[in-house]
């Protein structure tokens, strides 16, 4: 289970720098809620967890959704608050496999494609990996 305070590097901006989140809620239904501890009253800024099982034996799979919102004021106009949003969202065979080694590999390599370049071994937290920048400007 994941701390009630993320402050120790968990959560990074594009600069590299730590984003402090504390625990807002915590569902019944396997979902958990965190708050930006800097967040205004009027820009919430939040992560969230959710988990949800389907199918039986064999056919089981498990969903899993983590999801950033965060709320800023339009550089257009300088007036509107905007909702910006970015999710990862996994869908497993948890049924089909006994080992989690497959799916953790699917998961190596989104996170590789997201935040490296080819042969670099370094997170580029700036958005400047192949994944990112296909993201960010749209690109095939």
């Amino acid at each position: 289970m994941l701390a009630n305070t993320l402050n120790t590097n968990e959560i990074k901006n594009a600069a590299g720098t730590e984003v402090e989140f504390s625990r807002l809620s915590t569902g019944p239904d396997r979902t958990t809620v965190f708050k930006a501890i800097l967040e205004a009253p009027n820009a919430p800024h939040r992560l969230s967890i959710r988990h949800t099982e389907s199918g039986e034996g064999i056919k089981r799979r498990k969903r899993s959704a983590i999801r950033i919102d965060k709320t800023v004021i339009s550089t257009v106009d300088n007036v509107t608050p905007v909702v910006i949003s970015n999710y990862w969202v996994s869908d497993h065979p948890v049924g089909a496999l006994v080992a989690t080694t497959e799916m953790a590999n699917v998961v190596a390599e989104l996170m590789s494609f997201m935040a490296s370049l080819g042969a670099s071994t370094t997170i580029l937290y700036d958005c400047t990996g192949n994944g990112a920048t296909t993201i960010l400007n749209g690109d095939l």
